[in-house]
């Protein structure tokens, strides 16, 4: 077999114990001033009993954080090319902004006079948002994507009250984003699942037979989770706007059509924006994310409170909506993360912005081309900014998408993401984004094919894998039901 260059190679894996089984009695990692303040005695019923905080060394703590930090891969480390998720590069310009002194001190609860410059980037972002999505209405509220959704499906609830309807269904593709369901759901609708057709996409006729003026409108992935742009969606549109619905547009994978498509053109009503995905923030992690929403002019009213708004040269937060569903988040979103995506926005530019879009969609192609020889395609056709492969081809073998997943691991990979979407058995989907080279994707795509290989000359290679990674191969029920949080 020709041997494949792999960014991934055995070295130190530095095993690190609790900070309890570290430290050790008169260990101290600084020097604390003499107190020249007189000791107040407290009571023992006021004070309790004093936290068992282990005695270290400055080394200690130093070594502790650097190893666990070494455990870590992210996409500072190298290629991360989960499907559906949109792992690209987060420009350091960005985390500098978003750190600049007079922003971070910056109190949510101070007057607009003394806030302009905040004001300002909030302003300018609704608008960038606006003009990007063709959605001229924008709240920046919303901490996250499924918060996102959630306020969508707020403001879907809200409209249909204001018009005396009252409906109880909602429309859900097979091949939308996952948590669509569960924000239909917290709001008082019943998703209907809605299957794609033989080409990955929605039919239309299949939607005319489900609309009805019960159903509140549909939840529409676009590009959907197979990578696949859904070419009858103007259509699709008409059919649930006759019937007095609404068409909510989950713009998780904005950052394949950016500066491409018009989404109120294309029939959406409702999008919220994953701002980690698209505008290059960093992800959550369950901490501070956005998910800002864009809405029709009609629809403008029933957004979040309060919104940032412009009289004259000075900037302001209006309350007064009436209509308003009210707030989503407290004060005005995760300004900071605002700041991040405001920051890419400015620095990229629209022509940029429309590249981005452009070069993610042609990193996919070139890894479906290049792959569909060695893994099946889910679907043979042109794709976005991902593509679906399955495990089709490695049953014979005895190996399963998992063990090809946990072999990249030993490669240098942190693998796709695998199993998702549900339509598509043993689903392998691989996202490269706009911010990989070519050099560095051939180098994946070799190592692909090298572990397919592996997989008909040594099978229980890939059973055992990863092999050399800081945690071997987990049973992963009993980890999802029993998990250790050792290192």
């Amino acid at each position: 077999m020709t041997k494949i260059k792999t960014p991934g190679i055995s070295g130190l894996i530095l095993d690190e114990p609790l900070l309890w089984e570290k430290g050790k009695k008169g260990r101290r990692g600084m020097s604390i001033p003499v107190n020249d303040v007189p000791e107040a005695v407290l009571e023992e019923t006021l004070q309790g009993q004093g936290p068992d905080f282990p005695d270290l060394s400055e080394v200690d703590v130093v070594r502790h954080y650097t190893r666990l930090s070494q455990w870590n891969f992210g996409v500072d480390t190298g290629m991360y090319p989960l499907g559906s998720c949109t792992m690209k590069y987060n420009p350091k310009i960005n985390e500098t902004m978003a750190a600049t002194p007079e922003i971070t001190s910056a109190h949510p609860m101070l007057d607009d006079e003394y806030s302009q410059g905040t004001l300002k980037i909030m302003y300018d972002l609704q608008h960038y948002l606006a003009a990007i999505t063709g959605l001229p209405g924008v709240s920046l509220q919303p901490a996250a994507g499924a918060h996102g959704e959630l306020t969508g499906m707020l403001i879907f609830a809200a409209y249909h009250k204001s018009h005396g309807s009252k409906r109880t269904k909602i429309l859900i593709p097979d091949t939308a984003h996952g948590t669509n369901p569960a924000s239909a759901a917290l709001c008082g609708y019943k998703p209907v699942p809605v299957k794609s057709d033989s080409n990955g996409i929605l039919n239309i006729q299949t939607v005319a037979e489900l609309m009805d003026e019960e159903c509140a409108g549909i939840m529409i992935t676009n590009p959907n989770t197979l990578g696949l742009f859904e070419t009858n969606i103007r259509k699709i549109a008409d059919i649930v706007h006759s019937k007095g619905g609404l068409v909510y547009g989950d713009g998780a994978n904005m950052n394949a059509v950016m500066g491409i498509i018009d989404a109120e053109k294309c029939g959406v009503d409702v999008m919220h924006l994953n701002l980690h995905k698209t505008f290059s923030t960093p992800h959550g992690g369950g901490g501070p994310g956005a998910g800002p929403v864009c809405v029709t002019e009609e629809l403008t009213k029933f957004l979040p409170t309060p919104l940032a708004v412009k009289d004259g040269s000075s900037y302001r937060l209006k309350y007064d909506y009436p209509d308003s569903i009210g707030r989503v988040h407290g004060f005005h979103g995760n300004f900071g993360v605002l700041v991040r995506a405001y920051s890419y926005i400015l620095s990229m530019g629209a022509d940029n912005l429309k590249k981005v879009s452009q070069l993610a969609v042609l990193s996919a192609a070139y890894i479906k081309e290049q792959l569909k020889g060695t893994l099946p395609l889910a679907f043979n056709r042109p794709c976005m900014h991902e593509c679906v492969f399955s495990d089709k081809l490695l049953h014979d073998d005895g190996v399963s998408t998992l063990d090809l997943a946990k072999r990249l691991i030993d490669n240098g990979y942190h693998p796709p993401t695998i199993y998702f979407p549900l339509v598509v058995p043993g689903a392998i989907m691989i996202e490269p984004t706009e911010t990989e080279c070519k050099e560095d994707i051939d180098q994946f795509i070799g190592v692909i094919k090298k572990i397919v290989q592996e997989a008909k000359e040594n099978p229980e290679l890939l059973h055992q894998a990863p092999t050399i990674a800081k945690v071997r191969r987990l049973d992963e029920t009993k980890a999802a039901r029993n998990p250790c949080l050792r290192g």
